[in-house]
């Protein structure tokens, strides 16, 4: 089972990064935040001083269609915001 899905690069994680050194990462939805705060030790080799999970619900979307009422959902997610000790960094760009 893989913790860490993938970080999440928008307007507002880019900002806490800078401001709060707390960077932002979707990870498996039966992950609890001690087996987060290992994941992010181990994948980035920094210190995690706390983390703070979101479970974020899925989108219901109804289409009218010529064939009737199409009725759909996106997936369901949760999101991990990790906050490091003093002085650490993670470098999300390195790999692109």
């Amino acid at each position: 089972m893989s913790i860490l899905i993938k970080p999440i690069i928008t307007e507002k994680a880019t900002t806490q990064s800078e401001l709060l050194n707390a960077y932002a990462f979707e990870v498996n939805t039966k992950a609890n935040k001690v087996e987060i705060k290992k994941a992010v030790e181990a994948a980035y080799g920094v210190s995690v001083e706390k983390v703070r999970t979101i479970n974020v619900r899925p989108d219901r979307r109804t289409r009218y269609t010529k064939t009737g009422i199409q009725h759909g959902k996106t997936n369901a997610i949760k999101k991990a915001i990790v906050q490091l000790a003093e002085g650490e960094t993670i470098d999300l760009y390195a790999n692109m």
